[in-house]
């Protein structure tokens, strides 16, 4: 699968609904890139999923940035503002580089499911393997190919019945396209890509203030915190295949 296409198997609610104008709200540069961290990671930090693919184009945006730019020179110190947010370099291209966002916890109890691992296995990752050997053997899959592992599925919170339909380990039917290719019985897929899209319209809201102190992950009463977790935001590891 080529680079490009690698974004089907990624959550497509990043730049259709993220306004541009809210990151031009942040006028101190390193602000702007926290602020689009976070709207690409609202889901991860929520508490809903355990991680997700960030691409940051080498290009101009409207507003006279460039996100690829703002990286390269100030993500030392993105990663003391991001709290338990972890970011890893998976593939550094001219045009573009591609980041795992992920909370390293929960991305360790979401691959310890007997589900996951049985997927991974069959994928050639090693039996037993602490969640760092996972996502080291994951990076060396991803830098430097144009083919793409389709079991990153399985890292970003994807339902692995869909995951692992997609790469052909079961058999189970298309039903529909939604933010992944689903498989199966759709319900728990779409409700879902249902929660995460609520994420991203509250952090949208969030920001949407362009308020420093919606910035600071570290603080107890940050809004985005505040009451968002209901029942309506309850996590799903996904693994039922």
């Amino acid at each position: 699968m080529s680079f490009s296409k690698t974004m089907d198997l990624r959550i497509r609610l990043s730049a259709n609904h993220f306004p541009l104008q809210l990151l031009e709200r942040f006028s101190n540069p390193l602000d702007c890139l926290t602020a689009h961290i976070m709207m690409e990671c609202s889901e991860v930090l929520a508490g809903v999923k355990p991680a997700n693919l960030i691409s940051l184009v080498n290009r101009t945006r409207p507003c006279g940035r460039n996100l690829y730019e703002l990286w390269q020179r100030h993500h030392e110190e993105l990663a003391t503002r991001l709290g338990n947010l972890s970011c890893r370099v998976l593939q550094t291209r001219q045009r573009a580089l591609l980041l795992l966002c992920y909370n390293h916890d929960h991305l360790e109890r979401h691959l310890s499911h007997a589900g996951i691992r049985a997927l991974l296995r069959k994928s050639g990752y090693g039996v037993g393997a602490p969640c760092e050997t996972l996502l080291e053997i994951l990076c060396r899959r991803v830098g430097g190919k144009n083919i793409f592992p389709h079991e990153i599925g399985l890292f970003i919170g994807y339902p692995a019945k869909d995951v692992a339909a997609f790469m052909g380990l079961v058999k189970l039917p298309f039903t529909c396209q939604g933010p992944w290719k689903i498989y199966g019985d759709p319900t728990e897929s779409l409700d879902l890509a249902k929660q995460y899209r609520r994420c991203r319209q509250k952090m949208s809201a969030v920001l949407a203030s362009g308020d420093g102190t919606a910035l600071e992950l570290h603080n107890p009463e940050h809004p985005f915190f505040c009451h968002s977790v209901d029942t309506e935001f309850q996590h799903h590891d996904g693994a039922n295949l």
